[in-house]
Parts: C-alpha cells; structure tokens; sequence
C-alpha cells in the first residue's frame, strides 16, 4: 500500500523484512488452538484495510502542503470512521444487542472512548514521525504483548508451541526492521552533516572571490585616478608656457 500510493519506495530489504513478519505471524495464527478459516479471511481483509488507512493517514501528515497535526488529522478521520463503523453495527450488532438485553454503562463506555482517543493520537504521532510501515511492524510487538498478558489475566488461553514460535520469527523480524530504520537514519544524519562543511567552503571561496574583486576594483579605481590627475594637470603646461613667454615679452 505504502509504494502504491507513492509514500515509501520499493526496497529488496524491507520487502525480505515483511515477509519474514508475515510469516512468522501466519505460523502463530495456523498454531491457534480454535482456528478458523472465516474468521481468518475478515482479519486478513481488516488488515488490507488498516494498512490503506494508514498510508492515507501519513499522506495527509507528510505531504507537502498539507501538513497535518495529530488533533487536526483526528478532526477530519473521526466522522470518517464514525460513518464507517456505524453501518455494520447497525445492521449486525445492535440486533444481537436488543436481544441480549445490553445495558449501557457510561463509564466503561467513557474510559473506552479515552483509551481510543489516546491511542489514535500516539498513532498519528508516530506515522508523523515515521511512517505508515512502523506502525504496522509495532503492532506486531503491540500484539505480542496482548497476548502474554492475557495469558496471566485468562488461565483458560492458553499458548502453543507454534505459536510461540511464529511470534519468536516475527519479533526477529521487527528487530531487523529496527537496525535497517537505525541504519537508515544514521547514513542520513551524516549526509546532513556533511552539507554545512560544503556550504561553508562555498561561502569560504565566494569570499575569496569577493576579495580579489575588490583587490582588482582598487587597482583599477588607482589607475583611473592617476590618468585622471594627469588629464587635470595636463592643462598647467600651456598655461606655464604662456606665463613664461609674457614675462620674455616684458
């Protein structure tokens, strides 16, 4: 999606990078102990979905011209995405809810809208400082981390063997994306450092050049006074002539 819509460039690296995430977190997902191939395709197509949005959201950040803050970026996606989710609650959930019986607690559904605001404004400050692709390979760490813990809060979830590897593969694919970004930055800190020493000897020879042409200005302002001083005196000579002939005649 990134390269698509023309916010990263197509790297042999990272692409090797992703598919080892990729796998590692298809290994976790067939090591499930309740899999299932329908639930499996709308994560899959939520996934597509998430990674569009996204690289939309760096777009509107990043781009020049544009140049969105968090707060701002929120104002604009949450109607978006308040259209987006009202229609599949209306039509599937809110059925089961009238059936169920839900009763409406404003607290728990208070502390959960304050969770989301707070996680759409990290969000968003990372994809302005990064991008879309760093989010998406911290999700994979953020998942990782979701897991364990509700493996200590429900005793009944359990984890396989599979998916403690296919997390493993996966987390070492997050590192390598880790030094390949480290690296990244580093090679472009020092080609930024490098700018101020050729712009300071740039400026260092425009002042020897404007030295110099002051130097020749000076000689050639000389040379002009000097001619001009013999065209003013050069008048005296007839004039002293004449002086001298009067006095001959007296």
């Amino acid at each position: 999606m990134a390269i698509i819509c023309g916010t990263d460039k197509a790297r042999c690296d990272l692409f090797l990078n992703m598919i080892l995430v990729s796998f590692g977190v298809a290994i976790s997902s067939f090591g499930e102990i309740h899999f299932n191939i329908t639930g499996t395709a709308y994560q899959v197509t939520g996934i597509l979905a998430e990674a569009l949005r996204l690289v939309l959201t760096q777009v509107l950040l990043q781009k020049k011209g544009l140049s969105l803050n968090p707060i701002t970026s929120l104002y604009y996606i949450a109607p978006c995405s308040f259209l987006f989710l009202f229609v599949p609650w209306f039509l599937l959930e809110k059925p089961e809810m009238e059936a169920q019986q839900v009763t409406f607690n404003f607290w728990i559904f208070f502390s959960n809208a304050l969770c989301a605001l707070a996680l759409n404004i990290s969000v968003f400050l990372v994809i302005g400082r990064t991008g879309a692709i760093t989010v998406r390979v911290a999700g994979v760490l953020k998942d990782w981390i979701l897991i364990a813990l509700s493996t200590l809060v429900f005793p009944e979830s359990k984890l396989t063997g599979l998916n403690i590897i296919g997390y493993a593969i996966a987390l070492t694919g997050v590192v390598i994306y880790n030094y390949i970004k480290l690296k990244d930055s580093h090679s472009s800190q020092l080609s930024s450092d490098s700018i101020p020493e050729k712009l300071k000897a740039l400026m260092k020879e425009k002042k020897l050049e404007k030295k110099s042409s002051e130097v020749y200005d000076g000689d050639e302002a000389d040379v002009a006074g000097a001619s001009a001083t013999v065209d003013e005196e050069a008048p005296l000579v007839p004039r002293a002539s004449h002086v001298a002939g009067r006095t001959n005649s007296d």
